[in-house]
């Protein structure tokens, strides 16, 4: 881009001054400079949320301690094993003996 001399600002004033009036050539430049202002302000905020929440991501990543060691379960022994299988089978025979009499053809 060439660089802008003097005569060029002055032609660039001079065009502005026609375009707004000499009178509010100030106030269209408070307004802009106020635009400004405001729109640096909201792009700060913008950053400064996007590193408060990598930095809360950071945090609970540190802070989360790991899991603890899962103990196995006791084996139950053999004989216990085979206990229940028998209480098991005990209800289940129980279970199944009423139905059968339930099934069997009545005699008239």
């Amino acid at each position: 881009m060439p660089n802008l001399g003097p005569m060029e600002w002055i032609l660039i004033l001079l065009v502005l001054i026609l375009l707004f009036g000499a009178k509010k050539l100030p106030d269209t430049a408070k307004a802009l400079g106020q635009s400004l202002r405001l729109f640096k302000k909201e792009t700060s905020k913008l950053s400064d949320e996007e590193e408060a929440k990598q930095a809360t991501v950071r945090a609970e990543a540190q802070t989360v301690a790991p899991p603890p060691a899962q103990i196995p379960p006791a084996t139950p022994s053999v004989e216990e094993r085979l206990r229940a299988l028998e209480e098991e089978n005990r209800k289940l025979r129980e279970t199944q003996q009423p139905v059968s009499s339930q099934n069997e053809p009545r005699s008239n």
